[in-house]
């Protein structure tokens, strides 16, 4: 522990977060045996550390030994977290969203009117979002292609996943939907009928790029395309958390993150929930690049020249659960 660092009075952590289970986690029979689990533990001297990031590391190994729930974890902050439920995260994602261009780093044209378009590290909130998304967006449309590069994006805000599908697709499209435990509802997510500046559209050859790392909002994006048949997936199958999640400070440094809900697909009824996204085309991520932009080429070369494209680049509509 830092000097910095606040004494690490372990109980009071491990009962906030237990109940914190108790009353959010979206599968409330899981919750019931994790809590018993860190309960447990507690007891027994598995959590007897003096360092709040060895404290993290068991318990998130320990809330995540049920059912792999990759969103489930008690995450260490060397700095002083907020108090504020969520504040920590969108404290986070803000130093990253003013690094990275408003989370849209790299537009470029490549040769035979491909554009590439990299959405990186995160779907930052729309309030932030909306003009440097909309921005690159509009100015990716008039390619004859497009490839949009979600290799290095680990998530963000499912509203940004609407505001990007609503300029790949040409009309208001029921995307996703989603389970809240509180209340017992389903709330669904459907594209924008109307998008700043200037839509790619729906038809013309797209492709996303994913890689192991992909995670959360960003394979919702991905996801999502893929289910509705819009885009080629290429790379490599991602991370596989499909449920989204609340952050709540449980000790100065430490906060608990547990999720309120999960995904269901309107098209496969289910979600990508430790499966990960399956790509289309595998391949690894470093490689993904390269083999997106040979397909799209032979494909604008075989509409050009009005031979059917190679069937085996068609996007699968459903992936087993």
């Amino acid at each position: 522990m830092t000097t910095t660092e606040h004494h690490l009075d372990v109980a009071p952590v491990i009962e906030a977060t237990s109940q914190l289970l108790l009353d959010h986690y979206v599968f409330p029979d899981v919750a019931e045996r994790l809590a018993a689990l860190l309960r447990r533990h507690l007891a027994d001297g598995t959590y007897d550390v003096a360092d709040a990031a060895d404290l993290a590391r068991l318990v998130t190994a320990d809330l995540q030994s049920l059912n792999g729930d990759l969103h489930l974890r008690l995450k260490h902050h060397a700095g002083p977290v907020p108090a504020k439920q969520g504040a920590a995260t969108l404290a986070r994602m803000r130093e990253k969203f003013d690094r990275s261009l408003g989370g849209a780093p790299r537009v470029e044209l490549l040769d035979g009117r491909v554009a590439l378009l990299e959405l990186a590290p995160a779907l930052f909130p729309l309030s932030w979002s909306a003009e440097p998304l909309g921005a690159a967006l509009t100015l990716a449309a008039p390619a004859d292609a497009l490839i949009l590069d979600l290799r290095g994006n680990t998530g963000g805000d499912p509203d940004t996943v609407a505001f990007v599908c609503g300029h790949l697709l040409d009309e208001r499209t029921h995307l996703n939907s989603m389970y809240w435990r509180d209340g017992d509802r389903l709330e669904q997510s459907w594209s924008p009928a109307h998008v700043p500046g200037v839509r790619f559209g729906g038809s013309k050859p797209l492709y996303v790029l994913t890689s192991a790392q992909t995670f959360s909002a960003a394979e919702e994006l991905s996801y999502d395309l893929q289910q509705l048949g819009r885009a080629v997936v290429v790379g490599e199958a991602t991370s596989g958390g499909a449920h989204p999640c609340e952050g709540w400070t449980v000790h100065p440094h430490l906060e608990a993150t547990i999720p309120m809900g999960r995904a269901v697909n309107p098209v496969s009824g289910t979600n990508w929930e430790g499966t990960g996204v399956r790509p289309d085309v595998p391949c690894a991520a470093e490689d993904a690049l390269d083999r997106a932009r040979a397909l799209a080429e032979a494909r604008l070369a075989d509409a050009q020249s009005g031979e059917p494209h190679d069937a085996t680049v068609n996007p699968t509509r459903s992936q087993p659960s």
